[in-house]
């Protein structure tokens, strides 16, 4: 390898630590290619990579990147797995190899610019996968709104029974079904009779012309009466002549 060649190479692990969530070394001593190859499969689906490189290129790229933490884990043969996506589920990939081929210990590593060593990668890779917090935090954000949901349909389908209950009753005559509305007590209507006449108080009353009409007939009645009295009076005077 050229200079310019391990130039390229510093810089492609600079960027990989800075691009990174977390950063952890491991010791690959005794993997074979195909363990290896089934690491990174199970890493890729984690947005994570495993790269092996010497370590006098990975310290220069740890100072180019201002990681200096890791220039102490790499002694042996090192390998840095670089995670951009989910840290729990590569930090499990890794662990489930060490389980799988005894191999790839944790020597330590990086996350989010931070210092961790190997027993806490390892309490990492115990973690539940994003995916699964994801799904954690929505059913604790959903469990008040379903509480909610639940009591309205309770109180609906209580109300629904009693309704229920109620027409039951009614059909079967326990409820009367409704009696007319009672007519207004008197006391209550005699208010509306008293004020009627109310409204012209203030008027005079009109002459009422029929008490006038009897006294200009009894003037004739009473001419008709005198006639009839000379009358009688002339037919005596005649019978006592005779």
């Amino acid at each position: 390898m050229n200079r310019e060649q391990k130039a390229a190479v510093i810089d492609e692990i600079a960027a990989d630590i800075t691009e990174s969530e977390a950063v952890f070394a491991v010791d690959y001593r005794g993997i074979t290619v195909a363990q290896v190859a089934d690491l990174r499969g199970k890493l890729r689906e984690a947005d994570a990579s495993f790269r092996v490189v010497k370590n006098t290129l990975t310290e220069r790229a740890a100072d180019k990147a201002e990681a200096a933490e890791l220039k102490g884990l790499l002694t042996g043969p090192t390998a840095l797995t670089f995670v951009r996506g989910d840290v729990a589920a590569a930090a499990k990939a890794v662990a489930d190899a060490q389980k799988t081929t005894q191999l790839l210990e944790f020597k330590g590593g990086l996350m989010n610019g931070q210092p961790v060593d190997a027993a806490q990668i390892t309490a990492i890779s115990k973690l539940p996968s994003r995916e699964v917090l994801y799904g954690q935090l929505v059913g604790v954000v959903a469990s008040p709104i379903t509480g909610v949901v639940r009591t309205m349909n309770a109180l609906i389908q209580g109300v629904a029974i009693q309704l229920g209950g109620v027409l039951e009753k009614k059909q079967s005559g326990e409820i009367p079904s409704g009696d007319a509305p009672a007519a207004a007590p008197a006391s209550e209507a005699a208010p509306a009779a008293e004020e009627a006449p109310a409204e012209d108080a203030g008027a005079e009353a009109p002459e009422a012309p029929a008490e006038d009409a009897p006294a200009e007939e009894a003037a004739p009645a009473a001419q008709d009466t005198t006639t009839d009295n000379d009358q009688a009076d002339a037919s005596a005077t005649d019978a006592a002549d005779a």
